[in-house]
């Protein structure tokens, strides 16, 4: 397998002669710049951190340019997590949540996740073709606590494909202080033909196998994709594929904010105004655009 870089990267792979395809990712500058964006509570940090390696690990699937948009939305302390994944590896991330309650909910020493900050609500993928192209969208319940198990219910209930999932996120000390990693592992059983006959029996294997990986394993900066694979396929054998190169990145611009802002009515936009100047800050990379208000009409 070629030498891969470590870090900020989604590839596919193969088990060698079995009937089971996968990709993996593996996060670091990446995730730390869009987590270290906003100022979220530890327990929301994960979430988001989760989303956006599910978004990588499931976008890098597209065979066509476009976008791939990971949404979880609920009742509980978080109200909807976001992450999106473009063809050209570039990724962005949001949460909007409720401070106090989230606290709430994350008191004691078990780590909360998908079930218990989202709560009641649903699970999203959206695929979107670009300009001019249909959206594509499946929507399932949330279900279980993490949004691995979130994905796995949609690939069985949505695509009708056998998926394990496999995301981890967390703070690591690469010689420069701590910073926030995150990675992924995500296998699919292919289908049973005439020629291929049963794929049962390999695919319970391969789930064995890939019970086996640690989440430290997924996030930990010496281990390098190409070791990790060979740690857990090594005896069926495991063929990497090229990578697609992952970095954070916005789409705000001061002509889209201007955009936004002519939706409104005028005399709305007078009342956002403040000394002549209406402030907004993109959600997602929490840069302030201070606009004069005539540059809005």
């Amino acid at each position: 397998m070629t030498q891969f870089p470590t870090d900020d990267l989604v590839a596919p792979f193969a088990i060698e002669e079995q009937p089971v395809r996968g990709r993996a990712a593996r996060l670091g500058p990446a995730i730390d710049q869009i987590l270290t964006r906003h100022d979220y509570p530890e327990p929301v940090a994960n979430l988001l951190g989760e989303a956006c390696a599910l978004a990588a690990l499931v976008g890098s699937s597209l065979k066509f340019e476009g976008r791939l948009i990971v949404q979880a939305q609920g009742s509980g302390p978080v109200a909807y997590v976001v992450a999106d994944y473009d063809t050209n590896g570039a990724l962005r991330g949001y949460c909007r949540f409720d401070a106090e309650r989230v606290a709430a909910a994350s008191s004691g020493f078990v780590r909360r996740g998908a079930r218990s900050l989202l709560g009641e609500g649903v699970f999203i993928m959206t695929v979107d073709p670009g300009p001019g192209m249909e959206r594509y969208q499946g929507v399932t319940p949330i279900e279980g606590e993490t949004l691995a198990l979130c994905a796995e219910t949609y690939f069985a209930q949505s695509e009708q494909v056998p998926t394990r999932v496999r995301l981890a996120i967390g703070q690591a000390d690469t010689g420069e202080g701590a910073h926030w990693r995150a990675g992924g592992l995500l296998i699919q059983n292919v289908a049973e033909d005439d020629a291929r006959g049963s794929t049962q029996d390999a695919w319970t294997r391969a789930q064995a196998l890939f019970e086996t990986v640690g989440e430290d394993e997924l996030i930990d900066p010496t281990i390098s994709t190409q070791t990790l694979l060979w740690r857990l396929f090594h005896e069926d054998g495991v063929r990497l594929f090229s990578a697609t190169p992952l970095s954070g990145f916005c789409r705000c611009t001061e002509e889209r904010v201007i955009g936004m802002l002519m939706a409104f009515p005028p005399e709305e936009r007078a009342d956002m105004a403040k000394d002549g100047r209406i402030e907004v800050t993109c959600e997602y990379c929490s840069r302030v655009y201070a606009l004069p208000v005539d540059a809005v009409g």
